[in-house]
């Protein structure tokens, strides 16, 4: 995929991430919805946005796998290298999270999951902010993952902060989820 992105767009959408917001990104398949993870009010606004319920945690996504190397120094050698191998590309791997990460990310469980994307308009939202992001699908609870633009509109209308305008890539499922203690497929993508 090209880099034909606004650099314009992506600096404005990083501000409203830093005041708080919650923008609307493309992904390797699918729209997301992100936000800064330190900041638990626009957390809240996503999970109340999808009616998630916030005891099953939320996604980060990350630019490079040194962004997300506190959380890798945890696992056994031969399973970080495993998960390392897979990175940046679509495979989100939960991992035991060893207190680095707030509850309302974590929600219920110990462990956190993560990705390392490969779609460069996700790679460089989370550059432009310096941080891993929050970034669950675009869709309420229930409903299919949004697809395109106009489908989270239809979803969120005035509920969002921002769309950042680009395109998915070339993926047609979400994200694989395996858990990285043991490799276990927990959503195949």
């Amino acid at each position: 995929m090209t880099r034909n992105y606004s650099q314009f767009r992506l600096r404005y959408a990083a501000d409203v991430l830093y005041s708080g917001g919650v923008v609307s990104h493309p992904t390797e398949a699918v729209w997301g919805l992100a936000a800064l993870p330190s900041n638990p009010v626009a957390v809240r606004k996503i999970l109340q946005m999808k009616k998630r319920d916030p005891a099953k945690g939320l996604v980060l996504v990350a630019d490079s796998v040194q962004r997300v190397a506190e959380l890798l120094a945890h696992l056994p050698e031969d399973r970080r290298e495993i998960v390392v191998a897979s990175w940046p590309g679509p495979v989100t791997w939960v991992i035991p999270d060893q207190d680095l990460l707030p509850v309302w990310v974590r929600g219920s469980f110990e462990s956190v999951a993560i990705r390392v994307s490969d779609h460069p308009l996700t790679s460089a939202l989370c550059h432009a902010v310096d941080s891993w992001l929050i970034s669950t699908s675009a869709n309420p609870v229930a409903l299919p993952p949004a697809r395109n633009q106009r489908q989270v509109q239809r979803y969120f209308g005035t509920q969002l902060d921002y769309i950042l305008p680009g395109a998915t890539g070339e993926r047609s499922q979400p994200s694989e989820i395996r858990d990285a203690l043991n490799g276990e497929i927990l959503r195949p993508g």
